[in-house]
């Protein structure tokens, strides 16, 4: 099996003041929390935006693992739209002593270059920011972090630091190379 070296950024913002929002894209452009759980729109999101970036790790979850997974207190999920259209999401989780990840962030591939990811990453990380406003048990976050990698888009990075992220862990480790899975089995990302 052929390996791929991949390194891991981590970076993290430990004040709401740290966040430096993008424009608001053009158009109707909108940014809406997924309130209800549910396993089949989250995995659609999750292969439509990860499948030309080798998202696999969740690819082999069950409804119930999905299910369990979006139905925990502190899991939310934003969805940006495009026209009413989905156009990528950003997963807020809300861990120990006041800290919040952004699991995943990503854009469709139909909509990267158009301004809408950093509108998305700005709003989801101000939503990290003011979790305990609509989660009552949860901590006041007081700090909001998250990881990339190589194998992420090419303009990932970029983004973060533009957004005020910064770097505080870089590791690197050989990974076995899988293909790109696609939206599904058999599609061939664009």
């Amino acid at each position: 099996m052929t390996t791929i070296a991949v390194t891991t950024w981590s970076l993290e913002q430990t004040s709401p003041t740290d966040l430096l929002p993008a424009a608001v894209p053009e158009g109707d452009v909108r940014v809406v929390r997924s309130e209800v759980p549910s396993p089949e729109f989250s995995r659609f999101l999750y292969t439509a935006v990860g499948g030309d970036i080798r998202w696999t790790d969740r690819l082999g979850w069950t409804y119930a693992q999905w299910l369990e997974h979006l139905d925990r207190p502190g899991v939310e999920t934003w969805v940006a739209y495009d026209r009413g259209t989905p156009a990528g999401y950003v997963e807020l989780e809300s861990q120990d002593d006041g800290v919040v990840e952004i699991v995943y962030f990503g854009l469709v591939a139909a909509f990267r270059g158009r301004r809408i990811g950093g509108h998305l990453l700005s709003y989801g990380t101000a939503r990290a920011w003011d979790m305990a406003e609509r989660r009552p048990g949860v901590k006041p976050t007081t700090r909001v972090w998250l990881h990339t990698c190589s194998k992420d888009g090419e303009h990932a990075m970029d983004n973060y630091l533009r957004r005020g992220f910064k770097l505080f862990d870089t590791k690197v480790e050989e990974e076995p190379e899988v293909a790109t899975p696609g939206p599904w089995p058999g599609a061939h990302p664009a």
